[in-house]
């Protein structure tokens, strides 16, 4: 695996930081939205400023069906390398954004180029790892990665005020060299020479008939579109729930921060326990708490005004922290049968999930305009499709 100078924890955290140049594109940005809408001259509809979100999301499903394949013909690290020059000049066509849709080109660009260290991080772990062992190195690498989501909003806000909302971007411009220089000094290639496909046109298209003749790697994969959907309203709304329905400006890195930590602490919690359970009982378990706790909040206050502040984020917090116990324990679940093409089985998974989540996102999004109501009856409906896949295939496992 790893070369005798690098330690786990050091593959761990920079595969993290790989994955994090994603997070950090997206969250760093929220408390500027409003802003960025101003300057390109969007009109007064929030809803328009989501498209900042998911757009890159858009491109990050796409990017995946090209970064993965190529990075099993050429190798993982060349891959990342191509992926994060695209993603510089990306940034800056939104830097130099003025209007709606050149912005919206320059964030799909931002996502196709960062598909490559996401998909290819996952790669790698597969590479290395293996089993339940595989799903407790995912979920520490997941803690890192969710520390961004914490301290993003807070680094994006005072940026924004002290240097404006362009200064965003060029920070992660900055992070990302630093990544790259230490991708390239300190991490060995995963992939073995032995072990590359010759590439060809059907190489995809090959290895999605490989990866669906494996229904655990096509039903954990469909699952995670739905997780990943829901959750992407959330990114994509919360700007608009807690500056614009609850007016809580200035608290809102602050609050976006405390529920990342959510996830993480159950991310951290889930490396201990899929030793002990293991991943497929802990997906079925916390999905029944990721469909029940919608299930309260849409019964308690349907057709009502949203409730304080402190019980909207008790129930947030306890639907994020079920969500730290399934997006690690879901990939690793869907990538487990698929380890010998490792790199189109990151990338399918990858698409499939994210290309079912943007338009989940975009189709409850546009709901969430007055109440979090919409945003909740989403988590329900995604959490119980979920189950009865889940349910669906245990059935057909015991005959």
């Amino acid at each position: 695996m790893q070369e005798n100078n690098q330690s786990k924890l050091e593959f761990i955290a920079l595969m993290a930081s790989l994955m994090s140049l994603v997070a950090l594109s997206i969250d760093a940005l929220l408390p500027a939205l409003e802003h960025i809408g101003i300057s390109i001259n969007v009109q007064e509809s929030s809803n328009d400023s989501q498209l900042l979100v998911t757009m890159i999301f858009l491109g990050l499903g796409f990017g995946q069906l090209t970064s993965g394949p190529i990075s099993d013909t050429l190798g993982r690290k060349p891959v990342i390398y191509g992926g994060f020059v695209l993603f510089v000049i990306a940034s800056f066509i939104c830097v130099s954004a003025t209007s709606l849709e050149m912005m919206v080109v320059g964030r799909i660009l931002q996502g196709i180029g960062l598909s490559a260290p996401r998909t290819i991080s996952i790669a790698m772990v597969r590479d290395s790892f293996s089993g339940n062992y595989m799903a407790k190195i995912m979920s520490f690498i997941v803690v890192i990665f969710i520390l961004v989501p914490v301290v993003a909003p807070a680094l994006g806000k005072i940026m924004l005020d002290a240097y404006g909302w362009k200064s965003i971007f060029y920070s992660q411009l900055i992070f990302g060299v630093l990544v790259m220089f230490w991708l390239w000094k300190r991490q060995p290639e995963t992939l073995k020479e032995e072990n590359r496909i010759k590439f060809s046109f059907g190489l995809f298209s090959d290895g999605l008939k490989e990866f669906i003749k494996y229904k655990q790697a096509t039903v954990f994969t469909i699952i995670s579109g739905f997780i990943t959907g829901s959750f992407m309203v959330y990114l994509s709304a919360s700007q608009q729930i807690f500056q614009e329905q609850y007016l809580l400006v200035d608290e809102f890195p602050f609050i976006f921060a405390g529920l990342a930590i959510s996830v993480g602490f159950a991310t951290f919690l889930n490396g201990s326990f899929v030793m002990k359970f293991g991943m497929h009982k802990l997906v079925s378990f916390f999905l029944i708490v990721f469909t029940l706790v919608p299930l309260i909040y849409v019964a308690l206050f349907y057709q009502k005004e949203n409730p304080s502040i402190t019980i909207l984020l008790v129930f947030f917090a306890l639907q994020f922290f079920s969500i730290g116990f399934l997006f690690g324990n879901l990939r690793a679940l869907a990538m487990q049968p698929v380890g010998h093409i490792a790199g189109i089985g990151a990338a399918i998974n990858g698409f499939v999930s994210t290309i079912m989540a943007v338009p989940i996102a975009t189709v409850i999004g546009r709901f969430v305009s007055t109440t979090t109501l919409p945003l909740f009856i989403g988590f329900f409906i995604c959490g119980a499709l979920s189950l009865a896949l889940v349910n669906l295939t245990k059935l057909k496992q015991a005959n």
